[in-house]
């Protein structure tokens, strides 16, 4: 038998299965059909598979397409209006399937059900982002079984970093992962959803961020750091202290500040005063030995591209966040003036003291003043006092953060660099100046 016949019969047998197997759609009712395809992904298969339904006119009222490695998968969802009859439409879908050389199969949908599903559209989704080094099947079945515990639904699953190397010695310590779920519904009880959560960022090594999908997410416009601890790798001020040979009582002190067992104003005015006449040449010393943290240059870089206004607002130093304003191009510079007589450090700052509170109100200052909402406000920050801050933006981000404000955030990123950020912004490697 000629290889032409042999694959019209084949094709006609496949055609008759699936008759078969949906014979429930030759019914003169409406019939909602769904179409799941599968293979290797190749150029034009969607126009292909399209343009079959397309010459009997049929409504598309749902559609999906995901390609992991050259492998396609596609879902459509098409209405039949009863005077149609779903015998042509599978047998013309069959036949291009084979001449494609892809996987085709279908299902029947009931009214009942999609009328189900419809109505499951407005409940409240979320986003939850896995962050680390690399992500493993541990990480995603700890925190998918923990999904499925509290009541919610998967929609969609997607990477959001660049592929990693095969090759090991590629791989680096700067190595990035995330992948992002699209959730729906509401967990059973929030609170204990996220501490479950950081049960397992704590015992995984990895960072998970839990936020509402919705359009703010989508419209972030401005970005506000704290800076020691955050956009450098040190605390200026026990930097400074080393200077003054008051090095071990500054760093004890700052710790438990930022730990939220000092008050911030009071523990400031006591480290400050051990640099009673030191050189201000000390404070270009010790400006061009900061080091910024890991992922600050390119994340600046991509926020500039993106038309983002940022902000620093520091308990530090504002001589260092003019040295930092300079090198990152940042727009705008709030933190404690050191007082300088003759030359020498007097141990006093001048003006008001920015500390956690006096934070938050410039958070609202700035977007006042740019018309940007708070909800489409970032901060990020990694002490007791930036709290405040974090509370009152849209996105609140504890950063390498002491335990307590690790525990208060709604959002913390420990494993990854600063750049990590636009991944809870919604953007991916793709989207991002290299480097």
């Amino acid at each position: 038998m000629p290889q032409s016949c042999i694959f019209a019969s084949n094709v006609c047998k496949e055609i008759r299965a699936a008759i078969l197997r949906n014979h429930q759609f030759l019914q003169p009712l409406r019939e909602l059909l769904l179409i799941n395809i599968s293979g290797t992904d190749k150029p034009g298969l969607t126009a292909t598979i399209t343009g079959v339904l397309a010459r009997y006119g049929l409504p598309v009222l749902d559609i999906g397409q995901s390609v992991i490695h050259n492998h396609l998968s596609l879902g459509m969802l098409i209405e039949v209006p009863k005077e149609s009859s779903s015998s042509p439409i599978l047998k013309d879908l069959l036949f291009t399937a084979h001449t494609l050389g892809i996987k085709i199969d279908f299902s029947p949908i009931t009214t009942r059900d999609y009328h189900k599903w419809v109505s499951e559209q407005g409940k409240p989704r979320y986003l939850l982002s896995l962050l680390g080094r690399k992500i493993t099947s541990g990480h995603l079945e700890r925190v998918t079984a923990l999904v499925t515990a509290n009541g919610l639904n998967i929609d969609t699953i997607s990477r959001l970093s660049g592929r990693l190397p095969l090759e090991d010695e590629q791989r680096t310590s700067k190595s990035k992962a995330c992948i992002e779920f699209s959730l729906r519904g509401s967990p059973k009880d929030e609170e204990r959803f996220r501490a479950e959560l950081l049960d397992i960022t704590d015992s995984l090594g990895i960072d998970i961020a839990f936020q509402e999908d919705n359009i703010f997410r989508r419209t972030r416009r401005l970005v506000v750091f704290d800076m020691d601890s955050t956009l450098i790798t040190s605390e200026v001020i026990d930097e400074l202290a080393r200077e003054a040979g008051s090095g071990e009582l500054v760093a004890s002190v700052t710790e438990q500040a930022m730990r939220g067992e000092l008050d911030f104003t009071e523990s400031l005015k006591q480290r400050v005063a051990t640099l009673a006449g030191l050189d201000e040449t000390v404070l270009q010393k010790v400006a061009d030995r900061l080091q910024l943290t890991e992922g600050a240059e390119h994340l600046f870089r991509n926020l500039q591209r993106l038309g983002f206004k940022t902000a620093i607002l520091s308990g530090g130093f504002t001589y260092f966040g003019h040295h930092l304003q300079k090198k990152l191009n940042i727009d705008y510079v709030f933190a404690n003036e050191l007082e300088i007589v003759d030359g020498r450090m007097t141990g006093r700052v001048i003006g008001q003291v920015v500390d956690g509170r006096r934070k938050a109100e410039l958070l609202e200052e700035i977007a006042r003043r740019e018309n940007i909402r708070l909800e489409q406000a970032v901060a990020v920050g990694d002490g007791a006092n930036d709290l405040p801050m974090l509370g009152r933006a849209g996105l609140g981000i504890a950063f390498r953060a002491k335990p307590i404000v690790r525990e208060a955030a709604k959002q913390a990123i420990s494993t990854l660099g600063l750049d990590a950020i636009l991944y809870l912004m919604g953007f991916r490697d793709r989207d991002s100046l290299s480097g």
